[in-house]
């Protein structure tokens, strides 16, 4: 039986925004202090995002070494860039279009992908909240099970390899950093709609891949 006076362990959707507006606003006041020469307020942008900056680049590229080259060129594009920030976009999303298209460059340049993108005009999903760490979300496998599973961890990575640029990238915003998809949209600038259909594909082809690779119809994209 549940208990009606035991709190959430959950943050309200008030405080999680709360929380989102705080990270914005030490975001910009960081970018202020960087684009007056301070050299340590860029410093700790740099600290606050190398992480997830690499997480994306990885499940892009599928190599250490050259997801720290992306990681490495992005960060030189924003400091280069910095200054002509007018904050229209949030910070967040502004480097993150900078890591995807720095991403999807390498990809293409050293020739890792053989997907076509398919129409990307007509949306197919629904908004929601972000899906969380990718294995267990994309194939619907318990996560406990999943996460042990090296076989299964290879059969991502060779199954990300085979999508797009464009759609390897949603898909590692949506289901590794759990982005909106109007926060896609402005980092990649395009429609929500487009992203949303990008999105769409990009699940059934890591389907349609995963099932070829781990011989069997278990695993569906959530």
């Amino acid at each position: 039986m549940n208990k009606p006076n035991q709190p959430s362990s959950d943050p309200a959707p008030s405080e999680q925004k709360a929380g989102s507006e705080r990270d914005r606003n030490e975001d910009w006041g960081l970018v202020e202090r960087s684009q007056r020469g301070d050299q340590s307020a860029f410093a700790e942008l740099v600290r606050r995002y190398q992480r997830k900056a690499y997480s994306l680049a990885f499940g892009m590229v599928h190599n250490a070494d050259d997801a720290r080259d992306v990681v490495q060129d992005a960060f030189v594009k924003v400091h280069r860039h910095l200054p002509n920030f007018k904050g229209d976009s949030s910070f967040y999303t502004w480097f993150y279009r900078i890591v995807v298209n720095v991403g999807i460059d390498h990809v293409r340049k050293h020739g890792r992908n053989q997907a076509v993108d398919y129409d990307d005009t007509v949306a197919h999903d629904a908004d929601g909240p972000g899906d969380g760490e990718l294995l267990p979300s994309t194939l619907g496998v318990n996560p406990a099970t999943a996460l042990g599973r090296r076989e299964i961890r290879e059969a991502i990575h060779k199954a990300l390899e085979t999508l797009s640029p464009n759609h390897r990238a949603v898909l590692l915003m949506r289901e590794s950093e759990g982005m909106s998809y109007e926060e896609m949209a402005e980092a990649m600038e395009c429609s929500k709609g487009t992203i949303m259909s990008r999105l769409f594909h990009a699940r059934k082809n890591m389907q349609r891949v995963l099932i070829e690779l781990l011989g069997g119809s278990n695993y569906k994209v959530s």
